[in-house]
């Protein structure tokens, strides 16, 4: 039973290595297993679908490598964000080609972070085939503003979920001058910081963690929480993710940050990202005579 595909693609050189992982994990592809030996090393990056093509005569890539996408422009963006860092202006325009069109009903572009290395990004003219359209946000995080509000208390899991919420927004574009974090004592706590950063950010994300065991009014603290965040995001009209963990116990509040059941820092910095995306896209469409929130500098 076929399982799965990997394409091992020689990076050449160290530089080229080093080159290509920081492109791909600033772009926010999930990282998966590499390997560390002593005669080689290797860093895999997963997507949620992979082919394997051949072509007979004219064909429509235009690299070795094509990564579908949808929100090519934003996808560019970060990637000409990252070559400039990298390679400087001159370099990265050469390097990096613009939006075109292609004769197979898509549109794409080509980049090469290393030597050697070109990597196409497209989509479909039509991503939706017919279906009904929705409207939904992208996972870049490029030239938006995020507020961290963490609570100190069980620092063990909150520095964690932290970790996992900065590793996601700096992978998905978010520059560091953009990001501010803001710790609070407890979870009691956050709602009031999380509603006075509000008005200086496009999204704000709470993390904190209650333990059952620790906490005598577990229900009461957590109800309040949930609700004064709940409140500040409704009145402000700024997204609010929510990472605060409500736990029955230390070892499964360490299991939900990043130990055995994913980073929930890390899904709450994804979901800020995708509703500030959300947020401008709706404003964009919204209808004649609408009004719509202004985020506040």
């Amino acid at each position: 039973m076929i399982k799965g595909i990997t394409i091992v693609r020689p990076a050449g050189t160290p530089e080229a290595y080093a080159k290509l992982a920081s492109f791909f994990s600033a772009l926010g592809f999930e990282g998966g297993r590499g390997w560390e030996e002593e005669l080689s090393r290797g860093v895999s990056f997963l997507t949620p679908m992979g082919n394997l093509e051949f072509a007979d005569g004219i064909s429509p890539a235009a690299a070795e490598i094509m990564v579908e996408v949808t929100g090519l422009e934003s996808i560019q963006a970060v990637a000409r964000d990252w070559m400039v860092r990298s390679w400087g202006e001159q370099e990265a325009a050469r390097r990096l080609s613009a939006v075109s069109e292609t004769h197979w009903k898509a549109r794409q572009f080509t980049v090469e972070p290393a030597p050697g290395h070109p990597i196409a990004f497209w989509e479909w003219d039509d991503p939706h085939k017919g279906r009904p359209i929705a409207v939904e946000g992208d996972l870049s995080a490029h030239g938006m503003r995020f507020a961290v509000v963490v609570a100190r208390w069980n620092a063990v899991i909150t520095d964690r979920l932290l970790q996992g919420a900065l590793d996601g927004l700096y992978r998905s574009g978010a520059a560091r001058r953009d990001v501010q974090v803001i710790r609070v004592p407890g979870a009691w706590e956050i709602p009031l910081a999380a509603r006075k950063a509000a008005g200086q950010v496009d999204a704000v994300i709470t993390l904190g963690v209650l333990l059952r065991g620790e906490t005598a009014h577990y229900e009461a603290i957590y109800n309040e929480v949930s609700r004064g965040i709940g409140q500040s995001q409704q009145e402000t009209g700024i997204p609010h993710a929510f990472g605060v963990l409500t736990c029955e116990n230390l070892e499964q509040a360490l299991d939900r940050a990043g130990l055995k059941a994913g980073n929930k820092g890390f899904e709450a910095a994804m979901a800020a990202i995708e509703m500030v995306s959300l947020d401008r896209k709706m404003g964009a469409h919204a209808p004649a005579g609408g009004q719509n929130h202004v985020h506040q500098p």
